[in-house]
């Protein structure tokens, strides 16, 4: 049995009934990560050592009917934005060092380790997770599992690729304009942007509360599973959210009959989609009418954010290098060093005029989902494209944002924002589709993926050839 293909919950149930170890499914897991590093070059490091003593220690617990929590056993990977503790935390940098004790973990990492889980390894980032492609001064270019000569998105790129290789069925992804929706579309796996403060951060990200952290998985069962063991408040995080009120897991029953959902193709004519992207949404939403959803055609009411989004965005990341010197900040990648140089020329009153969209746009939505419980829209407008550049080729857009309309408003909102494969385009490439529900209401969310996969309506066809094997073309 190749464990590497199976769920977390599928894991969780075989170690319950003996049928395999976590020692097994984390010997599997690293040797999946060595084949597929060289052609997609999803990690920064395997932490093989301390994976395989913490899987020793399941093991042992699992043989005592003594679990320590909800994942025990499991392997999971975390991306590089992430402290996780002994070991450096780069962001994808080459102007932070290794050295250093690296004695914290994040806050959903350490939910992770006092739940079991087994760390695999660090994920890739672009540079400190500032763009929506992977690549980056520090550790190359990563690549889509599907055809390694695109893109496997950004900013959580290492992450998805490595879920969707089966190099762990769970990772921790961070999104601040659509950084794990972004590579879970063009990776063809389910991600999940939570509401703001459900997962707490720390340390507080540049890009403040633009940013969340999130599962990225095989299915929705395992992020609503993953999310039940992050989603709890740390006192490092004073933006957290208190406890959720229920179980996302248990959450996840009752499907969409009677759900309100509104389906938004182009966000009221303003994003030009590719037909194969057009096509595979619509069928999607066709299935959930057939589950029992009341559908109707509805854009929000609102107009592309993206100068607010910029003026935010920019001006993080001009905080975050603030400081750096010239000969340091010539270690940045241009990209980065160019929005930082224009983020610095933003006033005050500039940064405040963002904030007043951002507050118009929450108010817009919030009115909007009194009349729906969903809206869907394609996750993105396109499949993954050209690896190593951050704009597609002939894009009449200089940044990422250009090809990424449907992710950063919500971020901007802050609401639960997921993505579901559902199907690829006429090259084989995964095809996204993005459920977003008002702040606070993740669980819709959940439920509603959840019950598109239990019907068989999302998927994308398994990743086979170079990209899994680790053989060379």
């Amino acid at each position: 049995m190749q464990l590497t293909d199976l769920t977390a919950v599928q894991l969780l149930d075989g170690y319950r009934k003996g049928e395999f170890s976590p020692v097994e499914a984390t010997e599997q897991a690293l040797e999946r990560a060595r084949r597929i590093q060289p052609e997609v070059n999803a990690f920064v490091r395997l932490t093989e050592e301390d994976a395989l003593v913490r899987a020793r220690e399941s093991e042992e617990r699992w043989r005592r009917g003594e679990p320590a929590g909800l994942l025990d056993g499991v392997p999971v990977t975390v991306k590089d934005i992430l402290l996780l503790r002994g070991h450096p935390t780069l962001r994808g940098s080459r102007t932070i060092s290794e050295q250093g004790s690296w004695e914290e973990d994040a806050p959903s990492v350490a939910r992770l380790r006092e739940h079991g889980a087994v760390f695999l390894g660090k994920t890739t980032t672009p540079e400190f997770g500032w763009k929506g492609v992977t690549d980056s001064p520090l550790s190359g270019i990563t690549r889509n599992p599907h055809d390694p000569a695109r893109t496997a998105g950004g900013s959580s790129g290492g992450s998805a690729a490595a879920v969707a290789l089966g190099a762990g069925p769970l990772s921790l992804g961070t999104d601040g304009g659509g950084s794990i929706r972004i590579p879970a579309a063009f990776c063809g796996v389910f991600g999940l942007k939570p509401t703001y403060g459900r997962v707490p951060l720390y340390p507080a990200s540049a890009f403040g509360t633009l940013s969340h952290a999130g599962p990225m998985t095989r299915d929705a069962a395992d992020a609503a599973l993953l999310l039940d063991v992050i989603g709890a408040p740390d006192p490092r995080d004073w933006s957290a959210l208190p406890p959720a009120p229920g179980s996302f897991t248990e959450a996840l029953r009752g499907g969409v009959h009677g759900l309100r959902v509104a389906y938004s193709p182009t966000l009221g004519g303003q994003v030009a989609v590719r037909p194969a992207v057009a096509a595979a949404v619509r069928r999607t939403v066709a299935r959930l009418a057939d589950l029992g959803a009341y559908v109707e055609e509805s854009d929000p009411d609102f107009s592309d954010p993206v100068e607010a989004f910029h003026t935010l965005w920019f001006s993080g990341a001009a905080r975050l290098t603030e400081r750096f010197s010239p000969r340091k900040r010539q270690l940045l990648d241009p990209g980065l060093r160019e929005i930082c140089a224009q983020g610095a020329r933003c006033s005050a009153l500039d940064y405040l005029a963002a904030v007043d969209v951002r507050m118009d746009l929450g108010r817009r939505m919030g009115r909007f989902h009194e009349r729906y419980d969903l809206l869907v829209t394609p996750t993105l407008p396109l499949t993954a494209f050209e690896a190593g550049v951050e704009t597609p080729r002939g894009s009449a857009h200089r940044r990422w944002t250009g090809w990424t309309p449907f992710t950063y408003p919500f971020n901007l909102t802050q609401q639960p924002a997921a993505t579901v494969p559902v199907g690829t385009d006429d090259a084989g490439l995964p095809v996204g589709m993005q459920l977003i529900a008002a702040r606070h209401r993740d669980d819709l969310v959940l439920r509603a993926a959840h019950a598109l996969y239990e019907a068989g309506a999302v998927g994308v066809p398994a990743v086979t050839g170079a990209a899994r094997t680790g053989e060379h073309r």
